[in-house]
């Protein structure tokens, strides 16, 4: 499978039947591509591990034949030749995969999948300590050597400052809450 639209066709032709892997239920693998196959109408076989990384071996070994991971993990399985990526999860295009395009653009506009971290402090954290924290990381996240380092990885910063970032989870959230609700109990 050369496409999306590809991997979709043979899906629909073989519904249940193509199998992918995830890092177990519920886990960022597994929500984001039922999150997909949820948008395309399409039914996937599930086939749990015990991780990302024994997902990644399965389908380099051929047992499974889908994947969703970030960027970092695969490109360098991406260049040697050994897997190829079909599209981005995010909403706009990833650095290291510029040519391939996110499932939004792809017709996928509720297909939006983030792996992200973010500080976080207790309620009632003095105000003052919650501005210092902010301050401290919004001059971390302008300091280009650590941004690069986060690039380098595969996983390009987007600071968010607090309201933004609340912004941000609430409506990841809700995309999330959706997805899970969809896949029900898994047994």
């Amino acid at each position: 499978m050369k496409t999306v639209k590809d991997f979709v066709e043979d899906a629909k032709a073989n519904p249940g039947k193509i199998p992918y892997g995830s890092s177990g239920p519920y886990g960022t693998l597994h929500v984001a591509m039922e999150m997909f196959a949820t948008e395309a109408g399409i039914q996937l076989l599930h086939v749990p591990f015990t991780g990302a990384g024994p997902a990644l071996n399965a389908m380099l070994q051929g047992s499974t034949k889908a994947l969703a991971s970030a960027p970092g993990v695969l490109k360098p399985q991406v260049d040697a030749g050994a897997i190829r990526v079909l599209a981005c999860w995010g909403d706009k295009r990833v650095s290291s995969f510029p040519d391939v395009p996110t499932f939004k653009e792809l017709g996928y506009p509720n297909v939006e999948f983030y792996i992200w971290a973010g500080l976080f402090a207790p309620k009632g954290t003095p105000a003052p300590v919650i501005e210092r924290l902010r301050a401290e990381m919004r001059t971390a996240m302008a300091n280009p050597q650590i941004t690069q380092i986060f690039s380098n990885a595969g996983s390009p910063p987007a600071w968010l400052d607090a309201p933004d970032f609340q912004k941000f989870v609430d409506a990841d959230s809700a995309r999330l809450i959706k997805a899970v609700q969809k896949i029900g109990k898994v047994e």
